[in-house]
C-alpha cells in the first residue's frame, strides 16, 4: 500500500509543474477563448447554445460559469480547474499503480505522468480534457477495485464515474473498449463480468441523449483533417514506448503471488493506452475525428507502464528504488525542459486572441469597420470587446446571444459586399497564413478586398494577422458594373485617414 508522500509526491509535482507559467504570457488561444466566453453567459444563455452548437461542452461549460461566479474571470480561474484536476489524475495513477504493483511502481507512474508533455500542455487549458483524464483515472482505480471486491455500490460508483467523464466529453466512452479487454484478461466471476457490464451499459444509455444532439451539430468537427503522417507516427511512437515498458515489466509480474490483486498492471495499462487511440483512429479513417487531445486520457495507461519500467529497472540494476526513481524523473525533467518551457510560452499553442485584440488597437483609427476572416475569428472581439468598442462589424447580423452560437451570424454576401463597397477603412482579422474562404461569405470578403481595397498595413504575432485596408479611389465604368461593385480606375488612395 502507499504511503502518504508517495501520493504526495507526483500530486504536488503536478500541481508545481501546472501553477508555473500558468498565465502563458498573458495568452488565449482559440478554444479556450470559446470557454471565456460562454462561460461569462447566463444560464438561460447558455442553454440556448446548446441548443444549436457545441452542446458536447455543455457541462464543462455550465460548471466553468460556476467558477467565474465564485473567483472571477481571469487567466488563472480559466486554466486552475485543469491543474487541479490533473493534480488528483496524478494522485489517483499513484494509487492505481500502487494497488497493481508496489508503492514503488505506483510513486514511479505518478511522477511519470506529470512529466508527460500532453498532459503538462493540457493542465493549462481552460478546456474539459483535463478533468476527462480525472474521471478515467477514478474510473479505471473503481475498474480494478470492484474486480478485487465486487459490489452494487463499487459497481454504482464505476458508472457513475464513466458518466461524469462522458458528460465532459462523450468520447470518454472509448475507454471502455478498454476495459472490455481488460475484464477478459482477468477472467473473473460470471457476477462480475455482469456487474461489469450493467455498470457500463448504464452509463453508456445515460449519455445517448448527449451523443445523439451532438451528432446533429457534427458540422462543427467537419474542419477536422484526415489523419497526417506526423500524427500516425506520434501514435506509433507512444504505443512503441508503451510496449517496451510492458516488456520490461513482464518478469515481475510473471511472479506475482496470489494474495494479489486478480489484474496486473499491463492488463489494464496497455489497453487503456492503445484501444482509445486505435478505435478513434480507426474511424477517422472513414469519417475524419482523431484529435489526440480527445484521447489525452490514454496518457494514463502509459504512466503505469512507465511507472512498472522504472521499478523493473531499479531491481535489475539492484538500485534501491527511493535513490533511482527520483533520479530518472529529474534528469526527464531536464531532458524535457525546452519543450516544458515551449508549452508555458504564447508561442506553444495556435494563436492568441488577446494579442491579437491589442493589435486591433494599435492599428485601428476613428471611422473604421473590422471585418473577420474566417467569422470564427471574431472570438478575439468577444474576448477583449473593450478593444472594438466604437468598431463596426460590417459582416454581423446577429450577434451571439441572439443567435445563441459561439460567433454570432452574419449577413448574406451581397448584404456584406454592399457594407464594404460603403466602407473607407477595414481592419481585417485573420489566420496568419492564408486567409481561408470556405464559406460565400468569406470568399465575397476575399473577393472584394482583392478588387476594391489595398493593403496598407500587416501585422503578424502569434498565429493570427491584423490586416489594414483602404478604398481605391474609383470612377464609373461606361459599360456598367462587372461583378461585385463599380469597376477600379485611377491611383491607389492614401492609407491614411
Amino acid at each position: 500500500m502507499p504511503k502518504i508522500n508517495d501520493v504526495a509526491g507526483p500530486a504536488t509535482l503536478t500541481l508545481l509543474l501546472g501553477l508555473w507559467g500558468i498565465r502563458r504570457e498573458d495568452s488565449m488561444w482559440r478554444d479556450e477563448a470559446a470557454t471565456w466566453q460562454v462561460a461569462h453567459r447566463t444560464v438561460p444563455e447558455i442553454w440556448h447554445m446548446l441548443d444549436r452548437v457545441d452542446v458536447v461542452h455543455g457541462l464543462y461549460y455550465l460548471f466553468m460559469h460556476g467558477v467565474f461566479t465564485v473567483f472571477g474571470d481571469n487567466l488563472v480561474a480559466l486554466r486552475m480547474p485543469s491543474v487541479v484536476a490533473m493534480t488528483g489524475a496524478a494522485a489517483l495513477v499513484t494509487l492505481l499503480g500502487a494497488r497493481l504493483a508496489d508503492r514503488w511502481t505506483g510513486l514511479a507512474a505518478g511522477l511519470g505522468f506529470s512529466l508527460i508533455p500532453a498532459v503538462q500542455q493540457y493542465a493549462q487549458e481552460g478546456r474539459s480534457y483535463a478533468l476527462v483524464a480525472a474521471c478515467v483515472a477514478l474510473t479505471s482505480w473503481l475498474l480494478v477495485a470492484a474486480v478485487d471486491s465486487p459490489g452494487v455500490g463499487r459497481w454504482s460508483a464505476y458508472s457513475a464515474a464513466v458518466l461524469t467523464g462522458a458528460l465532459l466529453n462523450w468520447f470518454s466512452l472509448l475507454l471502455l473498449f478498454a476495459h472490455a479487454v481488460t475484464i477478459a484478461l482477468a477472467r473473473p466471476p460470471r457476477a462480475t463480468l455482469l456487474g461489469w457490464a450493467a455498470a457500463s451499459s448504464a452509463a453508456v444509455i445515460a449519455t445517448l441523449p448527449l451523443i445523439l444532439a451532438s451528432s446533429a451539430q457534427s458540422g462543427q468537427v467537419a474542419w477536422i483533417p484526415p489523419v497526417g503522417q506526423s500524427t500516425l507516427l506520434g501514435l506509433l511512437l507512444t504505443l512503441l514506448v508503451g510496449v517496451l515498458c510492458a516488456w520490461l515489466a513482464r518478469a515481475r509480474e510473471n511472479h506475482r503471488t496470489p494474495s494479489d490483486a486478480r489484474l496486473s498492471l499491463t492488463a489494464v495499462a496497455l489497453p487503456l493506452l492503445a484501444l482509445p487511440q486505435l478505435v478513434l483512429l480507426a474511424v477517422s479513417l472513414a469519417h475524419p475525428i482523431y484529435l489526440a487531445r480527445y484521447v489525452l486520457f490514454s496518457h494514463l495507461g502509459l504512466a503505469l507502464l512507465i511507472g512498472a519500467a522504472c521499478r523493473t529497472l531499479a531491481c535489475r540494476l539492484r538500485t534501491p528504488p527511493r535513490w533511482l526513481i527520483p533520479t530518472v524523473m529529474a534528469l526527464a525533467f531536464l531532458a524535457l525542459l525546452p519543450v516544458e518551457t515551449s508549452l508555458r510560452s504564447a508561442a506553444g499553442r495556435v494563436d492568441d486572441v488577446l494579442s491579437t485584440a491589442e493589435g486591433v488597437a494599435a492599428v485601428r483609427e476613428t471611422g473604421d469597420v473590422v471585418l473577420y476572416i474566417p467569422a470564427a475569428r471574431r472570438d478575439t472581439a468577444l474576448v477583449s470587446p473593450a478593444d472594438f468598442t466604437g468598431l463596426q462589424d460590417l459582416a454581423l447580423a446577429s450577434g451571439p446571444l441572439e443567435s445563441g452560437t459561439l460567433n454570432g451570424t452574419e449577413a448574406s454576401p451581397q448584404q456584406i459586399a454592399d457594407a464594404m463597397l460603403a466602407a473607407h477603412r477595414i481592419v481585417v482579422v485573420s489566420d496568419d497564413s492564408a486567409p481561408s474562404a470556405s464559406t460565400d461569405r468569406d470568399q465575397t470578403k476575399q473577393r472584394v478586398l482583392q478588387a476594391h481595397f489595398v493593403r496598407c498595413s500587416e501585422i503578424d504575432e502569434r498565429g493570427r494577422r491584423v490586416t489594414v485596408y483602404t478604398r481605391r479611389h474609383t470612377r464609373p465604368d461606361p459599360h456598367g458594373p462587372r461583378g461585385v461593385g463599380p469597376s477600379i480606375s485611377g491611383k491607389v488612395s492614401s492609407c491614411s485617414s
